[in-house]
Formats: C-alpha cells, structure tokens, sequence
C-alpha cells in the first residue's frame, strides 16, 4: 500500500510539472507585438494603443497580468481576467474603447508614448515576471 502511495504521488508531481511547463511555455508565446505610439488624436493621442498578440498554441488567461511604459514608471494597465486565444490580439489604448480589440484603455488624459524619444512597454505576468518587453 505505501508503495502504492509514493507512486501515485510521484506520478503527481511529474503531471504537475508538465502542466507548470506547459502553462509557462504559453504565457511566453504572448508578446507585444506593435506600439502605436503618434496618435492621429490631437494633443491628447487617446487612440495610441499597444498590441498584444499571442503566438502560441494554447490560450493564455491574462487576469492580473500588467502592461507598465516603464520609461516614464506610469501609467500600468493591469488585465481583468480574460482568455487570450492562440492567433488572437488585443490593444490596450491610451483613452479609447474598441470592443472589436478587447475593449482595454488605460483611461490616461493625455499621451502615453513619447513622439520624439522612444519609450519602452513591458508586460508582466501576474506573478510579476515580465513576459514581453518593445520599444519603438
């Protein structure tokens, strides 16, 4: 019987790491993709945007997960939950909404991205790791 026990639980632990592999392996398939940093908006640019897209195969809830323009330190965007799926984008705009990009904004009054010095985007998964990092 304890026999029995310690394989199961050592078939446990190996199903664990698969899966630990697989979820980590995913989550390093979603990546920015574009910046759309000279907002046709004027003054306020509230139509930049920055795009994610996943390249892997398997989809990627993105809930607690964080989008930072790390040169300035702010704004952050941090994701509600939602399911990304394999071959799919999403925008995350300065001031807007558009359902048909996931309907995200960092609800920012004014410009995000710099038009004379490039800025830096990252997006971090919700243990805090970054994923994905563009400038432009």
């Amino acid at each position: 019987m304890r026999k029995r026990l310690i394989i199961i639980g050592a078939l446990l632990v190996v199903v664990l790491l698969v899966l630990g592999a697989c979820a980590s392996t995913s989550a390093q398939d979603v990546k920015i993709i574009y910046i759309f940093y000279d907002g046709l908006v004027p003054r306020a640019e509230s139509d930049e945007y920055v795009e994610i897209s996943n390249l892997g195969d398997q989809a990627q809830d993105l809930a607690g997960w964080v989008l930072e323009d790390i040169s300035e330190g702010y704004p952050s965007f941090t994701f509600p939950s939602y399911i990304l799926a394999p071959g799919k984008s999403i925008r995350v705009y300065t001031n807007e909404y558009h359902p048909e990009w996931g309907e995200f904004s960092f609800e920012y009054g004014r410009a995000i991205w710099s038009n004379s010095e490039p800025d830096i985007a990252v997006l971090y998964n919700k243990q805090g790791k970054e994923v994905s990092r563009k400038s432009y």
